[in-house]
This record gives structure tokens, C-alpha cells and sequence, in this order.
């Protein structure tokens, strides 16, 4: 997941640096976000260099990439940790005050997981003001993970030392699991899955390997986090008994392409996992064709239509578009040609040169690559787990 680690002017920012380790470690993608007086507690080159992303730290630098990045940050982060957090962010923030990068960023963001872990002296935790303010944020829906008692900077020991980075990590992922257990609720969600058959005539069709187990994962886990989907599937044996998963069966792409491009006006998202024909016969005997004799047989084909670059056509500025590429060489340069090509907003590469990946197994492992130029990928792992990676990378943003 992307998530956003805030850090304040208090003594505890030395911690920061290693709860963002600890974050890039478990997988998520760190960007950071540090106040003027925070950074004399720790340098901008040590949080850029932990987390492998530049720092936020001046609404108005111009070498923001976007004019309003408090935004932007908003839109990209799926949840946000601030450690420490000093008596004067909680009172900022429980009083609507954005007067910096990290206040104004945490306005925009309270509609989004936010935890916070407060770090000062004992006198200031149990100030009635300070405890106002954390009833305040509280009620407003923040977590905290509670400061613990110990030996404070000032020498003195009491309640208000931050707690430590690997406490705070697991609340984080405790708090993402609570948020992720329904958080597609509302949202209808297209999915294409397995393959294609091409008929040559009553007995005989072209098609491929693909056995449609990525896309019931897909779906499965969709529906598992409350989204309605909506399954178009080629043949496969697969089934699936998922509640919220309404099934259709297609056999061939014109079907899947009527299929996918009358429910895609309704949906959120549409994430295009079916391995399609390019091609079909030009003309479909409704017989058994005989041989030729020693002559051979000339099949004439003809090019299917694009179900996703259609859908990129179709899209709405508010809907998100997630295609597959199944490539041999030049992988990377051949899907974000692709991206861009048919106007999605997330890519998710196979290789066949990888082993356990691909047609027929359980076991995958991919590229996920945003528009925006991200880059995500995931070790093998097992199909629903996958599932899981792609739909927490591309749909968060979209259904937040």
C-alpha cells in the first residue's frame, strides 16, 4: 500500500527513519511528509534515502510536482502514520488549522485510515487541552497508538515517550486490516476472465492456455472486501460460490465484448484479466469440416475487436481501467506502451520467463505499473494472493 509517514519537531524523530524501514520492508510504498522544526531532528537525505522517495516539507518549494501536493499526496496515500505527533499537530489538526505541508495534508486526509503516535513531556500529555484535542481527533475517527511511560528527553520519566517503531508498525497494519475488511462496499467492479474460443466449425475452435483462475481470484477478492462484480468469463471449469459475484458466461470475444462493454458504463473500476483471441476465423463452418486430402486447409482470419482499448475510450475521469499483459520480450517497455496506448491507469505484467507464473498453475508473480510511472512487484505467491496485491495497488485510490 502507499502510505504516508508525517513526522514532527519532538526529540522522538530520530525513531522515524527506522518505522519507515520497517514499513518499506513489509511491502507498502513510503513517502514522507516533515515539518521545518522536524527536520533539525533528522535530515532531509536520511528520510529520502530510507524511504527511495522524495520528502514533502514546503507547501510552496517549487519543485513540488503539483501545485496543490497536500492534495495530490491525498490522492496517492491509502493511509497515513504521524510519529511522532507533538501537542501542536493534535491541536492543529483538532482545530482545523493547515498552515504548513503536514497540516494541510492531514485536513485533506481524514476521510482516510490515520494513525498517530503521540510523543512529549508528561505535563504536556495530561495538559486537559491536549486530551481535549485526542478526544477530539478520536471521535473524528484517528487512531493512536498511546504513548508509553519511561524515561523522557528532558530526564525526567512519565507518560509521553513515543511508542516504539515496531508498535507502531503492526498498529498501522492492524488499522489497514480493520479499514480493507469492507472498504469496496459500494463499489461494482467489472471483471474478464479465462479465455476465449474462436469456432472453425462444430467440433473444432483457436484458443490458449488460460485457465480463468487469476480472474476468479480477482473476483473472489473483490467480493470478499464487499464490492458487487460482475464476472465475465470464456470457458473454464472453474467455479465459484463468492457472494456478491454475478457470473457470465461467453464463449467467444465478440461476446465477451458485448458483455464487458455493456456493464462498463455502470462500474467503478473494470479490471480485464481474460486472455482474449486476437483473432478469429473469417467464416465458421456449422459442420465438421473433412481434410483436404494432402492439400491442407487455408483459414483465413480476421481481427477481433479491442475490448480494453474500448473500454479506454469509454472512460470516465471518475472510473479506474486495469489490463493485463502477457509478454515474452521487452516486457516493460512493451505493457507501459500498452498503458498508455489504450488509456489505462494500471498495468499488471506476467512473464512467461518467470517459473510458476503464468497459463494453468496457482502460483504468479507480477508487474504492477501505474500511468503515473509507479512500479510494484510482487514475489510468488499464490493467485488469491496476488488478487489481493492488485486490488489494494489499483482500486484504493478509486474507491476510498
Amino acid at each position: 500500500m502507499n502510505v504516508i509517514v508525517g513526522i514532527t519537531g519532538g526529540i522522538a524523530a530520530y525513531k522515524s527513519p527506522m518505522l519507515v524501514r520497517l514499513l518499506v520492508k513489509a511491502g507498502h510504498t513510503v513517502r514522507c511528509v516533515a515539518t521545518e522544526h522536524a527536520l533539525e531532528f533528522v535530515t532531509r537525505v536520511t528520510l529520502e534515502t530510507v524511504s527511495g522517495n522524495s520528502l514533502y516539507s514546503d507547501l510552496f518549494a517549487p519543485a513540488n510536482a503539483h501545485s496543490t501536493e497536500h492534495i495530490s499526496l491525498k490522492d496517492w496515500g491509502d493511509a497515513m502514520v504521524v510519529a511522532p505527533a507533538t501537542a501542536n499537530i493534535i491541536g492543529k489538526m483538532a482545530s482545523g488549522i493547515g498552515d504548513d505541508a503536514l497540516s494541510t495534508l492531514l485536513l485533506s486526509f481524514s476521510r482516510k485510515p490515520l494513525l498517530m503516535a503521540p510523543a512529549m513531556n508528561t505535563q504536556m500529555w495530561e495538559c486537559p487541552a491536549v486530551q481535549r484535542n485526542v478526544a477530539t481527533l478520536k471521535a473524528d475517527g484517528v487512531r493512536f497508538v498511546e504513548p508509553a511511560a519511561g524515561e523522557l528527553a528532558c530526564g525526567s520519566t512519565g507518560t509521553g515517550r513515543m511508542a516504539e517503531p515496531e508498535e507502531i508498525a503492526q498498529a498501522l497494519e492492524n488499522m489497514l486490516a480493520a479499514a480493507q475488511g469492507q472498504w469496496l462496499a459500494g463499489c461494482r467492479v467489472l471483471v474478464t476472465a479465462g479465455p476465449t474460443y474462436e469456432r472453425i466449425d462444430s467440433v473444432r475452435f483457436i484458443g490458449n492456455y488460460s485457465s480463468g483462475k487469476m480472474g476468479f481470484a480477482l473476483a473472489e477478492a473483490l467480493a470478499s472486501h464487499g464490492a458487487e462484480v460482475e464476472l465475465v468469463t470464456g470457458p473454464t471449469a472453474l467455479k465459484t460460490n463468492a457472494r456478491g459475484v454475478h457470473r457470465i458466461d461467453v464463449e467467444s470475444a465478440r461476446e465477451m465484448y458485448a458483455a464487458a462493454t455493456e456493464r462498463f458504463p455502470s462500474c467503478t473500476a473494470a479490471i480485464l484479466s481474460a486472455a482474449v483471441a486476437d483473432y478469429r476465423p473469417e467464416h465458421t463452418a456449422d459442420h465438421k469440416l473433412k481434410k483436404q486430402g494432402d492439400e491442407g486447409m487455408t483459414l483465413t482470419l480476421v481481427q477481433n475487436p479491442d475490448i480494453l482499448a474500448t473500454l479506454g475510450q469509454m472512460k470516465q475521469q471518475e472510473q479506474t481501467l486495469v489490463g493485463f499483459a502477457l509478454e515474452t520480450d521487452n516486457e516493460a517497455a512493451n505493457a507501459r506502451r500498452k498503458l498508455e496506448r489504450k488509456n489505462l491507469d494500471y498495468i499488471v505484467l506476467n512473464s512467461l520467463r518467470d517459473a510458476g507464473a503464468g497459463f494453468g498453475v496457482d502460483t504468479n508473480r507480477v508487474t504492477i505499473m501505474s500511468r503515473e510511472g509507479n512500479t510494484y512487484s510482487t514475489p510468488l505467491l499464490s493467485k488469491r494472493e496476488v488478487a489481493e496485491e492488485i486490488v489494494r495497488h489499483c482500486l484504493a485510490p478509486s474507491c476510498s
